[in-house]
């Protein structure tokens, strides 16, 4: 199948399983997880997409943001992270590295001066491991402004920190304090 539909059927998926699995009358468990059948056959009947379990496979095995798992048997599914819905993927918490990135636009730097990183509509804070990562995140939503994270003085002041399933680093919020614009 082409990168393209492909593409458009990720976006689908997306906003299913992390904001509106309403959409396709779906309900996700507790932890996130669709029926992997429900969540196909309610794409195929409510966009018309020919969607099928090889076609949903090759969207998990080739995201670029490895935004998606199966369970050991494949009959559920979920997003990994970026969640609005109030679900528990299930995070481990981690150390993380002694900096992290976190991108954004200009038009955020008041409100981030002001009140520090929020979640806003999400449950957590998404952050990087590298400048570049953030860039890329950043340019998504403007231009382009980086802050640098001390997440060691944060860890010393008790924040936790975990890791999803595919490299994103996550908090609940990172004050002010902790950040320097670069």
């Amino acid at each position: 199948m082409c990168t393209k539909k492909l593409n458009k059927i990720s976006k689908i998926i997306s906003l299913i399983l992390r904001h509106k699995p309403e959409e396709i009358g779906i309900c996700l468990d507790e932890n996130g997880w669709a029926v992997t059948d429900e969540l196909i056959s309610g794409i195929c009947n409510k966009y018309g997409l020919d969607i099928n379990m090889e076609i949903l496979e090759e969207i998990v095995v080739t995201d670029n943001k490895q935004r998606y798992s199966f369970n050991d048997n494949r009959s559920l599914i979920r997003a990994n992270q970026g969640h609005s819905i109030n679900v528990d993927v299930e995070l481990k918490k981690a150390i993380p590295p002694l900096i992290l990135y976190h991108g954004t636009a200009t038009i955020y730097e008041k409100s981030i001066k002001e009140q520090g990183i929020i979640p806003k509509t999400r449950l957590y804070v998404h952050l990087s491991k590298d400048c570049d990562t953030a860039q890329k995140v950043g340019k998504r939503h403007g231009k382009p402004i980086i802050y640098k994270i001390n997440t060691q003085q944060m860890l010393q002041d008790g924040f936790e920190f975990f890791l999803s399933k595919n490299g994103v680093w996550l908090t609940k919020s990172v004050p002010a304090e902790y950040l320097q614009k670069i």
